[in-house]
């Protein structure tokens, strides 16, 4: 959207800019916080939470800015932010309670706590804007029906692949074109990959091993996938997607993969594939009308049915601010879910499992996660990836077996539990999980 850049500007000359609380101090949080003190007219950072204080100290120092305060009560935060002084906490329910932060950034990965801080900043009449795919794809639905009830926004980025899909698919539907495809690219995929594997790499670049292995072993993309399925209503071929099918040829014959009379009759299918040239992401879509379909012709589309669109790169952080001000001065939410999961993420053993071992996290050592459509999901009580952390395992599992709520002891009194289980009986009338998260442990 160009004219976000215009209104930025208008918000910067009335001395009014966005204010923006950020929840994590990563490495995503550093580029972020960077980008918008030193690039971003009419938007601040005014607060930054992090469970180690001084790691948000230290981005505010990478980007320039010496004079950050430490707040630890919810005055020192008010005052700090009213003077002008950025602020660094280990609370984060200080800023998602602020009356000086007007929308929230969760650039964390972390579904449990993500869903308190989520629901505490609506509770608060503040926006949301999520770096957190995790949180998103396992209960966004459920947090849309509490953004609506608050009459605030919940919105994926610019920049990450959902909203880079979103962006196309939205376009295309404005050219007149049905979309019947959305992919993503990735340049590696191995479901077997954990954060020894990843080390190299991630030191690198400065990355969390974790984050970096659930980018190459599938969950992370499975969780894009899903956002942008809830948003368009479009679902999997089949659990796993396309689960690495290599395509190294032209994207714009990348239609040849699919079978256009499956597509229609599914409505639309979310998918990904591996090393395809110049492309992050690719929305494939038909016309009915054979005038326009002569145009595209001469506009060096091909003949169809299946025209490609595509962009070559997601930019990530660069393009968050972006999102920040579609949320805040346009009311656009990116990805808003068309309502229940249409698609979700299911947990799958990354190695054998024996009964009695506690499960990691995603991105960790014992599971990864793919891509399945919710009823699928519901009816073989698939355990969501997002929720593996914790766990305690009852039986044996075997390598690349789903998971299932029947295999595992669910931690006791979680909120993102109970919130997928509204979820459930919210959009699909179902009460069997809400039954099984509120039954009392065992022993």
């Amino acid at each position: 959207m160009v004219i976000v850049d215009n209104a930025l500007k208008a918000r910067q000359e009335r001395g009014r800019p966005i204010r923006v609380g950020m929840i994590g101090a990563g490495f995503m949080g550093q580029g972020l916080t960077n980008m918008i003190v030193n690039s971003t007219p009419g938007m601040s950072v005014v607060g930054i939470y992090n469970r180690r204080v001084e790691r948000a100290v230290k981005i505010y120092e990478y980007s320039g800015l010496t004079d950050a305060v430490v707040a630890n009560t919810q005055s020192e935060v008010e005052d700090a932010i009213a003077a002008g002084r950025p602020v660094a906490t280990e609370d984060a329910f200080l800023l998602a309670r602020s009356e000086h932060v007007d929308v929230l950034v969760d650039v964390t990965s972390s579904v449990e706590f993500g869903a308190h801080i989520i629901l505490e900043a609506f509770k608060h009449r503040k926006d949301v804007v999520l770096m957190n795919a995790e949180v998103d794809a396992t209960i966004g639905p459920i947090l849309q029906v509490y953004a609506d009830k608050y009459g605030v926004i919940m919105s994926p980025c610019d920049g990450d692949e959902p909203g880079v899909q979103m962006n196309l698919y939205r376009w295309v539907k404005g050219l007149g074109l049905t979309p019947r495809v959305i992919g993503n690219v990735k340049g590696l995929q191995d479901p077997y990959r954990n954060p020894t594997t990843q080390k190299g790499f991630a030191e690198k670049w400065g990355q969390n091993p974790a984050m970096v292995t659930s980018f190459a072993d599938g969950t992370k993309i499975s969780c894009e996938q899903a956002i942008v399925a809830n948003a368009t209503g479009f679902v999997v071929k089949s659990r796993g997607m396309s689960r690495g099918l290599e395509y190294r040829d032209d994207v714009m014959k990348i239609g040849s993969l699919y079978d256009i009379d499956e597509v229609r009759s599914l409505g639309g299918v979310i998918d990904y594939v591996v090393g395809t040239p110049l492309t992050k992401v690719y929305c494939l879509a038909e016309h009915n009308d054979p005038k326009q379909q002569h145009y595209l012709n001469l506009y060096k589309m091909g003949e169809g049915p299946l025209y490609s669109f595509f962009i070559p790169y997601h930019l990530v952080h660069f393009e968050v601010p972006s999102a920040i001000a579609r949320v805040v001065l346009f009311r656009d939410a990116l990805a808003r879910p068309l309502s229940g999961p249409v698609v979700e993420v299911c947990a799958i053993a990354k190695r054998d499992l024996k009964a009695g071992e506690i499960l990691d996290d995603y991105g960790m050592y014992m599971t990864y996660g793919e891509a399945v459509n919710t009823p699928e999901m519901s009816e073989k009580q698939y355990l969501p990836e997002g929720l593996v952390e914790g766990c305690k395992l009852l039986r044996d599992v075997k390598k690349d077996a789903v998971l299932t709520y029947a295999d595992v002891e669910l931690p006791p009194n979680r909120l993102a539990d109970r919130l997928r289980a509204e979820q459930y009986r919210h959009f699909r009338n179902e009460t069997w999980l809400e039954d099984l998260v509120s039954a009392p442990v065992a022993g």
